[in-house]
């Protein structure tokens, strides 16, 4: 049996996943919102993770970037009725597994999970320093302090943030926080770190450190 964490805004959806997942000998962990899914899945760790990217209070690939941040590293299947590529793209780059479009059938989720957990044991949690991303605010929060950050910069942050002490190439960074296909150049990129890292002057969160010639580093 396995923890599957699943948000999806639907309920008709949400209650035919949590039922077929039942049968399937795995115990779901159902949520509707990006707010509830870092709630709940930071008390019960899920095994494998069913995030819907159209979620009414965030977008689910922000919602994977602030998960993986805040050092859950269960695999991610993404549940979209979005079939273009660019969608799937941003979906991978954002810290997704597997892709699955709407309408499917239970018999693929079922596959598509069991590979999932095939996979390796997810590490133990991440040290964020108790910084917290929250994807529904679009915001950095430590402690009782918000720091709220555009949508770039919070794809910037979630993709350090999420595997820290590890130098992200620039292009790693530039895939996660811009659409695919946008050209990038270095002194955007450094831009935008100069104004997280400004952001977090007040919360004295000096954890952004410069790998000249590779990128960047959390911590």
């Amino acid at each position: 049996m396995a923890v599957v964490g699943v948000c999806e805004d639907e309920p008709a959806l949400r209650s035919v996943l949590a039922r077929a997942l039942r049968a399937m000998g795995h115990d779901p962990l159902v949520v509707a919102t990006a707010g509830e899914a870092l709630r709940a899945f930071a008390k019960q760790r899920p095994d494998v993770m069913v995030l819907d990217i159209g979620l009414p209070d965030a977008d689910g690939r922000d919602l994977c970037l602030a998960l993986r941040a805040s050092g859950l590293d269960a695999p991610v299947l993404f549940l979209t009725a979005r079939d273009a590529l660019h969608d799937k793209i941003a979906g991978f780059e954002a810290g997704g597994d597997d892709y699955l479009t709407k309408p499917f059938d239970l018999d693929e989720v079922r596959v598509r999970l069991d590979a999932l957990l095939r996979r390796t044991p997810t590490p133990a949690p991440a040290d964020a320093g108790g910084a917290v991303l929250d994807p529904a605010r679009h915001a950095l929060v430590v402690d009782e302090t918000e720091v709220s950050l555009t949508p770039t910069e919070f794809r910037l942050l979630g993709r350090l943030m999420a595997e820290p002490a590890t130098v992200v190439r620039r292009q790693a960074l530039a895939a996660a926080a811009w659409p695919p296909g946008a050209i990038v150049s270095d002194n955007t990129l450094d831009s935008y770190v100069r104004r997280i890292r400004k952001k977090l002057e007040p919360l004295d969160l000096a954890a952004i450190s410069t790998v000249r010639g590779v990128g960047y580093r959390w911590r």
